[in-house]
């Protein structure tokens, strides 16, 4: 769809793009020199205007929303398209056992997004309890807690004595980074979208010596489209995500209890 009236329901990716470097004409639009993401991340890609009461954004950013999807739910496809982009990075053709560590809001879109790319098994791995409670109701297969469960032999009893064939990486330190490559069979091959430490220790050996794929993912990639989709199909559940639904003039306040991470929140939606 190119042409768009008012009323039409819509959404939009917040990456912009160039579109003429040789990164864009590859469908690395995420890769593109000059991206800017419409109000949030770093200073090298801010672009303002997201809680301008109008908001100009690239035609080619526009995503219609299924009839299926409400504007709560289709506020949520940022996230769930970093999901689907990660896990595409992965070589998943069916049946393989996945792990994933961490699982805050992308972790738990990621234990989902591996399970419709076609792992047969997927275990989460986390320090509370509460959000292993909702990866589980969300399809991880087993869950455990570092330093009370032996993980890297539970996960090899359960496949043979191998290894997962996949994992990602949803925190960005080393020790999550360490497991997520310590859980691998040989071969096996990791992707990291938590970067929370600009730099960690790195298992070397261990990689060089399994011969591990090790691969990046940044954002996404024109995945919104994808992201609306399985929201519609209910292969992405994003409902137990949001932690609250609250009126734009209380935001203030709600940013300060997520930046204070008392409560548990994962995800809250402002209404204007």
């Amino acid at each position: 769809m190119t042409e768009w009236k008012s009323g039409d329901r819509v959404t939009f990716d917040s990456t912009t793009y160039c579109g003429e470097c040789h990164y864009c004409k590859q469908g690395l639009v995420n890769l593109c020199g000059n991206r800017q993401v419409i109000g949030v991340s770093c200073e090298d890609y801010r672009r303002h205007g997201a809680f301008a009461e109008r908001v100009v954004i690239p035609h080619f950013g526009v995503c219609s929303i299924p009839d299926e999807v409400s504007f709560e739910q289709a506020a949520l496809a940022e996230p769930v398209s970093i999901a689907l982009h990660g896990v595409s990075r992965l070589p998943i053709s069916g049946g393989e056992t996945g792990v994933v560590v961490g699982t805050g809001m992308i972790g738990l879109f990621l234990v989902q997004a591996l399970k419709a790319a076609g792992c047969g098994y997927v275990f989460a791995i986390d320090l509370a309890e509460d959000k292993l409670a909702l990866a589980r109701e969300l399809g991880a297969d087993q869950t455990f807690v570092p330093g009370k469960d032996d993980i890297v032999g539970a996960v090899k009893d359960a496949t043979d004595g191998e290894g997962a064939h996949v994992s990602v990486e949803a925190v960005g330190v080393a020790d999550t980074v360490g497991l997520a490559i310590e859980v691998l069979r040989k071969g096996g091959a990791t992707c990291l979208v938590g970067n929370l430490a600009p730099e960690i220790n790195f298992p070397l050996q261990s990689v060089v010596t399994r011969e591990l794929s090790v691969l990046g993912s940044c954002a996404s990639a024109g995945e919104y489209s994808l992201a609306l989709e399985a929201v519609a199909s209910g292969k992405i559940k994003v409902d137990p995500i949001i932690s609250a639904v609250a009126d734009l003039k209380d935001g203030a306040s709600w940013f300060d209890r997520l930046r204070n991470n008392t409560e548990g929140l994962l995800k809250v939606v402002l209404q204007p």
